[in-house]
């Protein structure tokens, strides 16, 4: 019963936020804001009481926990560059910098508990992909009409964690055909992350990309990514 109600308070508190945010960037949004993150890291602990009680915790628990936390982190200080504008360099990167430990603390996780023994290729193969796509992403700046600016090495390096992360839970569920619920969810919900992320780089580095639809198509998507992450400790591991 408290996974959906979670799952429900976390929906209806992302759309009163949403409209609050399109409205105007303040400190009420940001407190709306945090409040629903604030949710995605209670559906984690619950995830993991669920594993403790059953006596099946596991080593993906207190990571996972630790990359929602980051999560958290990076909401609040990406949204203060909105209520701190003179201050917007410093929170970016901030955001940056705590959203790239999340991934970082998930692909960790996921490799603790399900690491493949004997298939490094699994692991590395993802890795030289995600490098590519981060690369790629940077080279295209122009074509896609971004500009980057002096963050151009911060977004390549936080690019090759967040592909990172995704390419890496879709190499071990495939490694393990498909059969682990938490790998599957949390390659799902790796890929609202870079969708997220990729609407979000048109918001900050691009021009005429930050009206409604987009606002609202990034924050959707991103709260469904951590959902989706958070409740892969919910389910049997």
């Amino acid at each position: 019963m408290m996974y959906p109600l979670l799952l429900l308070c976390g929906a209806v508190l992302l759309f009163v936020y949403i409209r609050e945010k399109i409205k105007a960037y303040s400190v009420k949004a940001l407190i709306l804001k945090s409040i629903v993150s604030v949710l995605f890291i209670a559906v984690g602990v619950y995830g993991s009481w669920l594993s403790a009680a059953k006596g099946a915790a596991s080593l993906l628990c207190p990571f996972l926990v630790l990359g929602l936390l980051s999560g958290l982190l990076g909401d609040i200080w990406l949204d203060l560059k909105y209520v701190f504008p003179e201050k917007d360099e410093p929170f970016t990167y901030a955001g940056f910098c705590v959203f790239g430990v999340g991934h970082i603390l998930y692909i960790t996780g996921m490799l603790l508990r399900y690491y493949p023994a004997g298939k490094l290729m699994a692991v590395i193969v993802p890795i030289l992909l995600a490098v590519v796509m981060s690369v790629g992403n940077a080279v295209l700046e122009k074509p896609m009409k971004l500009h980057y600016g002096k963050l151009k090495p911060v977004v390549i390096a936080y690019g090759v964690l967040l592909f990172g992360m995704v390419l890496i839970s879709g190499s071990l569920a495939l490694a393990h055909g498909w059969k682990e619920t938490p790998l599957n969810l949390l390659f799902i919900g790796g890929i609202f992350f870079a969708v997220s992320d990729l609407i979000l780089s048109g918001t900050y580095f691009g021009v005429g990309k930050a009206r409604p639809i987009d606002l609202t198509l990034n924050y959707i998507t991103y709260y469904t990514a951590q959902f989706l992450i958070a409740s892969a400790l919910v389910f049997p591991d």
